[in-house]
C-alpha cells in the first residue's frame, strides 16, 4: 500500500519521543477543548466474557490538527499477573484514513506526566519551593521530568514503600535530580510540602491527607484497580478540586464516585479543569483551603502525543 499507515513498536517510539515536547502538545490540546476545537467523549469499560479482563477506550478527535482516533488498553487477566498493553490508532479527519498504529505504552506515561504539569503549572503557588512525590518507578519520574522547569523547587523529597531497600533505584534519582532528598514515609514527604505529586498505581490511599497543609497542591492519577483513590474521599470537601476534564472525571474518578457517596460531596463543586483553567474561563485555587487535581487520562491527550509522534516519524 502505497499509504499504508506508520506502525510503531515499543522500542521505536522511545526513539522519536525524547524529540517531543509532551508538556506544549498538552497546552495546545487543552486550549483547543477549551475553545470547542477538539471533541472528547466518555472513556468507556468493556469487560471480557468469564471475568477474563476487560479494556478501556479513550477516545478524542482535534479539529485544529485534523485527526482523530483511539487507545485501546486491555487488562488481560492470566495465571500469573495480568497483562496490560495499550496501542493508540491515529486517523485523518480530511481522509478518513489511518495515520499510524503505535505502541502507547510510553505515551501514556509521559502524557499522564505532562498532565499532571500543567495543573501544577496552573494551581501551584507562584512561590512553591517544595515538592514531594509519592512514588518513584517510571510514571513518577516522568512527573519529575515533566514538572522540573516548572517552579524553582529547592527541595524535592521522594518516597515509596521499598525506597530504602532499593540503592538501584536512589541511584536513579539522585542522576535524575541531583537535590533529591529521601523520606521514611509518605506523611514525612508531604508534610510541609507546596506540591504533592501521588504518582501510584495503588487502588487505595497512600498518604494520610491529615498533613497536607492549606495552599497545598495535591495532584493524583488514575489505575487500573476498579474505583481507585490515592487519597481519602473524605479530603475533596475539605479541598478547591479541580480535574483534567469536569465533562467526563467525576463520574469515572475513584474518589469522586465514593465522595458522592458517601461524604455528601457533589460533582457540582469541582471547582474548574483544564480547558477552562486554558482559557482562563474557570476560578482559581482560594488561597484558603488544600487544591486538589484529579486526572483520570483522556482520549485527546493520546491522540495529541500521537499525533506528534506522527509529525516526528514522518519528519
Amino acid at each position: 500500500m502505497s499509504n499504508a499507515p506508520l506502525v510503531l513498536d515499543a522500542a521505536t517510539v522511545s526513539q522519536y519521543l525524547p524529540h517531543i515536547d509532551v508538556l506544549q502538545e498538552m497546552r495546545q490540546l487543552f486550549v483547543e477543548l477549551g475553545r470547542a476545537q477538539a471533541v472528547q467523549p466518555a472513556q468507556t469499560l468493556t469487560l471480557f466474557p468469564d471475568e477474563r479482563g476487560d479494556f478501556i477506550t479513550y477516545l478524542g478527535a482535534a479539529a485544529g490538527a485534523g485527526v482523530f482516533g483511539a487507545k485501546l488498553s486491555p487488562y488481560l487477566v492470566q495465571d500469573g499477573p495480568p497483562i496490560i498493553t495499550a496501542w493508540t490508532v491515529l486517523m485523518s479527519m480530511e481522509t478518513g484514513q489511518p495515520l499510524m498504529l503505535c505502541d502507547a505504552g510510553q505515551l501514556t506515561t509521559e502524557r499522564t506526566a505532562a498532565t499532571t504539569a500543567l495543573a501544577v503549572d496552573h494551581l501551584a503557588k507562584q512561590d512553591a519551593t517544595t515538592l514531594a512525590i509519592i512514588g518513584t518507578g517510571a510514571v513518577a519520574q516522568a512527573h519529575w521530568r515533566q514538572a522540573r522547569a516548572l517552579r524553582q523547587w529547592e527541595k524535592v523529597v521522594v518516597y515509596s514503600p521499598r525506597l530504602s531497600q532499593s540503592g538501584d533505584v536512589q541511584q536513579i534519582w539522585r542522576d535524575l535530580c541531583p537535590q533529591v532528598t529521601f523520606a521514611s514515609s509518605a506523611e514525612g514527604a508531604a508534610e510541609g510540602a507546596d506540591v504533592v505529586m501521588l504518582c501510584t498505581s495503588s487502588g487505595t490511599p497512600v498518604v494520610d491527607a491529615a498533613v497536607i497543609g492549606t495552599g497545598t497542591l495535591v495532584t493524583s492519577i488514575s489505575t487500573n484497580v476498579a474505583r481507585a483513590h490515592e487519597i481519602d474521599p473524605a479530603f475533596l470537601s475539605a479541598a478547591d478540586v479541580y480535574c483534567d476534564y469536569r465533562q467526563t472525571t467525576p463520574t469515572t474518578a475513584g474518589e469522586m464516585q465514593i465522595a458522592a457517596q458517601e461524604h455528601g460531596w457533589s460533582a457540582d463543586r469541582v471547582q474548574g479543569d483544564l480547558p477552562g483553567l486554558a482559557i482562563a474561563q474557570c476560578p482559581t485555587p482560594s488561597g484558603t483551603r488544600p487544591i486538589f487535581f484529579r486526572s483520570i487520562g483522556l482520549g485527546l491527550e493520546d491522540i495529541a502525543v500521537a499525533h506528534a509522534l506522527f509529525r516526528a516519524a514522518s519528519a
